[in-house]
């Protein structure tokens, strides 16, 4: 079909707000990329070598690359610097879409790497600059939902994720130092009844949320969702 990143500030992010539906895009056919801004250390039951393993496990659950960027943790910001950064890796990648934070966050890192993400896509369309590569234009950008913030907030669409509940559960226990040391995997469990509150919402068992700035045409939801 085409290609996808999907953009977390940390490790563990992108799993937490749509790992279900990053195996509903694989079964359509799509070729996807997380992209983590940081490492994600320093963390209270972490460090750099847990956390890539975690990383590496739920990456191989999933069945996608991976690719982690030098930006520190907790000093995520939208620098010309950190949008080269992560055009370059769209340049290179070429995604069709792009899949990130929803502006809104208690975590400033989130915050940030959403408004990255969207200059990010426009650099990577740049001439006579010296990003590397060949200038590319992903089409859109969607925002995943936040989890640190209990906004009320209404989605632009959900994703029937009920087939790859297991999957997704799966993969977040991956990420002991984060779920399951800090709370005894309480937010997992939380995570969970979220999905089941978004399927209710559409009349299956389990959904993912999302938002969209921009219309999307039926036509183009059916080339993303294969619907």
């Amino acid at each position: 079909m085409g290609k996808i990143v999907c953009i977390g500030a940390h490790p563990d992010d992108v799993e937490l707000s749509m790992g279900g539906t990053i195996e509903v895009l694989k079964k359509v056919g799509h070729e996807i990329l997380l992209l983590d801004l940081t490492n994600g250390e320093p963390t209270p039951f972490g460090s750099i070598e847990i956390r890539k393993e975690e990383s590496n496990k739920a990456k191989n659950i999933l069945g996608v690359e991976r690719i982690t960027l030098d930006i520190p943790n907790r000093y995520i910001e939208d620098s010309i610097i950190n949008r080269i950064k992560i055009s370059e890796v769209f340049r290179e990648f070429k995604p069709e879409y792009i899949f990130t934070h929803y502006e809104f966050d208690s975590h400033p890192d989130h915050i940030a790497a959403s408004k990255l993400t969207d200059a990010a896509k426009f650099y990577s369309k740049l001439t006579k600059c010296e990003i590397k590569g060949e200038p590319f234009f992903p089409k859109k950008v969607l925002y995943y939902f936040p989890n640190h913030i209990k906004l009320n907030l209404e989605p632009s669409f959900i994703v029937d994720i009920s087939e790859f509940m297991e999957i997704k559960k799966k993969v977040l226990e991956c990420y002991e130092s984060q779920f399951i040391k800090k709370g005894s995997g309480v937010l997992i469990e939380e995570t969970k009844e979220i999905n089941r509150y978004f399927g209710i919402r559409i009349g299956v068992e389990y959904g993912e949320a999302f938002y969209s700035r921009e219309t999307i045409a039926i036509r183009e939801f059916a080339k993303i969702f294969g619907t």
